[in-house]
């Protein structure tokens, strides 16, 4: 393989490579969610090559990030519109397990972001 920023040639074949610069952890930085990277949106901390969970600190990851505590996890968001109803609380409504989850947002029907509550 050979690269040629930001082509690399492979057998013949063209691959864009992407360049993202990476700083050294903040340890005292705020997360902010959702924040974007590479593809996707995120409203939780993710692990994404890495050992650890981790946020970014820019609503668009810039390289500024860093590992999450138990204080940087996203929180439930109350009220929230499930189907027909707002809930104030925790809900098992929908879940075939039982276990209570909350919205990451005001409108679980729009957006479908969720976690379990603890």
């Amino acid at each position: 393989m050979a690269c040629i920023f930001p082509v690399c040639y492979f057998n013949s074949k063209f691959y864009f490579s992407e360049t993202i610069t990476h700083f050294p952890e903040v340890e005292d930085g705020e997360c902010v969610f959702p924040f974007h990277y590479k593809n996707g949106t995120y409203y939780d901390c993710i692990k994404s090559k890495s050992r650890h969970k981790w946020c970014s600190l820019n609503e668009t990851y810039e390289g500024y990030w860093k590992y999450c505590s138990a204080e940087d996890f996203a929180s439930c968001v109350f009220p929230f519109w499930y189907r027909r109803l707002i809930y104030w609380d925790c809900t098992d409504h929908g879940e075939s397990f039982g276990k209570k989850w909350c919205s990451l947002t005001k409108n679980f029907n729009k957006d479908r972001i969720w976690k379990y509550c603890e």
